[in-house]
């Protein structure tokens, strides 16, 4: 009897202990997914960006190679 009443109320805390647990994991599971999307979605972007950047880039040596053969 005096066994059951110390080991009872221990087991209570491991249970509730180990259901956080549970969640943490769950939680960090989900925040690791959720930011490897949006950096899926940032790479897209940034590529966009890039490309826009590449065919200014060319406009502008075309406009200082046309300029250069005026010269």
């Amino acid at each position: 009897m005096m066994g059951d009443g110390m080991y009872g109320t221990g087991s209570v805390w491991v249970l509730l202990l180990n259901i956080l647990l549970i969640l943490v994991i769950v939680w960090v599971a989900v925040t690791l997914f959720n930011r490897s999307n949006l950096v899926g979605s940032g790479n897209n972007e940034r590529l966009a960006r890039v490309e826009k950047d590449v065919e200014d880039i060319k406009k502008m040596v075309q406009d200082i190679k046309e300029k250069l053969d005026e010269i």
